[in-house]
This record gives C-alpha cells, sequence and structure tokens, in this order.
C-alpha cells in the first residue's frame, strides 16, 4: 500500500503527518520504519489525521513516538496538524478544536503558505508529588507535571547534551510509563532555556508539552508569574505560555512548518 504523507516541523520537533480513516492505518512497527533517519523518512514521531472523536470537532491527531509508543499528547505536534488542516482547507485564519488522546482541544492557526503560527489551549496543568533521583552520588529533586503526558523538571542541573542523555532514561526509567525530563535553566523575568529528554525519542530539539510543563512547575515554584507571557527557549527556539493562577490553564503559541509532501510504499 502506498501512503502519501507530509512532513512537518515544529521547532526542529519533526513529523511524517498521515491523513488515515482509522488510527489502525499505522502500527508501531511502520510507525519505526517512517522513522528511521537512515531507511525511513526519518521523523521524532508519526501523526495520524483521522476524522473527529467528538461533536464539533474538525479532526482527531494520534502520536505515535519513533519507537512506536503511543503518548498521550504532543504540542509540537498539534501545531503541525492545525497547520495541517489550514492547508487542507486553504484557510489562512482559522480556529478548529483537534481530538486529542487528553481530550479536545482548541487550536487557532495563523497561515503564511507553508508556515504558521498556531496558538493552542494546552489544557490543565497537574502538579503530582515531586521525584528525587540519585544523580553521581546527589540527591536531585524534580518538579513533576502533567500535561495528559507525564514530565519531571529540575532547574538547577547542567544543560548540556550529555547530561540530559544521562539523567533523562534514569528519570524516566523509574516511573512505570516513563517520563519526559525537562533540564531548564532560568535566564530572565519570565524566561527560560530547556533541553529536553523525550520517553520513546530521546533527546529532542523541542517539547510543547515539555515547555508547558515548565512553564507551570516555574510558576508554581515562584520563579515565573502567572498570567504573564513566559518565554521558554527550547534548542529549536522559543515558545510563548501563560499559566492561569486560578485552573493552571495553559495555552501555548509557536510556528509550524511543511517542509516537503510525498509518497511512501511498503
Amino acid at each position: 500500500m502506498t501512503l502519501a504523507f507530509h512532513k512537518y516541523e515544529g521547532l526542529g520537533n519533526d513529523f511524517v503527518v498521515i491523513d488515515v480513516g482509522h488510527d489502525g492505518v499505522i502500527s508501531p512497527e511502520r510507525a519505526r520504519e517512517l522513522c528511521d533517519r537512515h531507511f525511513g523518512i526519518g521523523a521524532d514521531g508519526v501523526l495520524m489525521v483521522t476524522p473527529p472523536s467528538s461533536e464539533g470537532a474538525r479532526a482527531r491527531m494520534v502520536v505515535l513516538n519513533a519507537d512506536g509508543s503511543r503518548p498521550e499528547m504532543c504540542g509540537n505536534g498539534i501545531r503541525c496538524v492545525a497547520l495541517h488542516l489550514a492547508i487542507r482547507d486553504g484557510a489562512d485564519g482559522i480556529s478548529y478544536v483537534v481530538d486529542t488522546d487528553r481530550g479536545p482541544l482548541l487550536c487557532e492557526v495563523e497561515r503564511q503558505g507553508e508556515t504558521g503560527s498556531v496558538r493552542v489551549g494546552m489544557g490543565r496543568g497537574r502538579v503530582e508529588e515531586p521525584y528525587e533521583a540519585d544523580v553521581d552520588g546527589r540527591r536531585v529533586r524534580f518538579l513533576r507535571v502533567s500535561m495528559g503526558n507525564p514530565h519531571a523538571i529540575n532547574f538547577e542541573e547542567p544543560m548540556t547534551a550529555e547530561h540530559a542523555d544521562r539523567v533523562g532514561p534514569l528519570v524516566s526509567g523509574a516511573f512505570a510509563e516513563g517520563s519526559n525530563v525537562e533540564l531548564a535553566q532560568r535566564t530572565g523575568d519570565d524566561a527560560f532555556e530547556v533541553v529536553v529528554w523525550e520517553r520513546g525519542v530521546g533527546r529532542t530539539l523541542a517539547c510543547g508539552t515539555g515547555a508547558a510543563a515548565t512553564a507551570v512547575a516555574a510558576a508554581r515554584a515562584g520563579l515565573a508569574r502567572f498570567d504573564a507571557p513566559i518565554q521558554v527557549r527550547l534548542p529549536g527556539g522559543p515558545l510563548e505560555l501563560l499559566v492561569a493562577s486560578e485552573t493552571l490553564e495553559v495555552t501555548m503559541r509557536g510556528p509550524a512548518r511543511r517542509v516537503f509532501s510525498g509518497n511512501v510504499g511498503d
């Protein structure tokens, strides 16, 4: 079977986007093949765009990581899907509700050709019990926030790639469902730099839910303001986030871009 696909990226977090009739079309094994950067298309994940599952939604996004696992949400991915829908619909400015495994989310798209800026209502951050890990003989504390998928955030550890590649699997492996891991540093008022290690993928250039979780953790820890723009700069670029003080609802704004389209066979 030949599949039409589109390659998208959001801050360098790249995806194979495929329109399908249902989420069984792409198996975990097939996702691993498509994401292989040497023998496949190459991507951090596959985004299946299926018919909606809730009333009023435009479509549903189903995410498969590069290792074939299925996360609950993907912040950079949903921006890519929203742009994909706008391109399909020929719309320059439009709002969509997109169903995800964490529920329906509102996306507002401003499109310029193959690129766009997308504002996404990411839902509520849920603060969980902190976790302490033994890192090089030290007890290191991670704040834990769920954005539908789990995150562990630290504001004091080194942000080098090598350190993230060691600490990420160590912390993620402590949880049965795994966890994304963010190493963050405050760089100014309401501004942070973040390196992300994603479960099922490894270190990536960007993670939208990771940026959202970092903003929630920072606001809760008194490192950033509620109800004010928070800039989170990832290796792939910046995202703007806002955390509501009453509800911990997070909104995110960031870019998305269609890179190329093609067809792939079995």
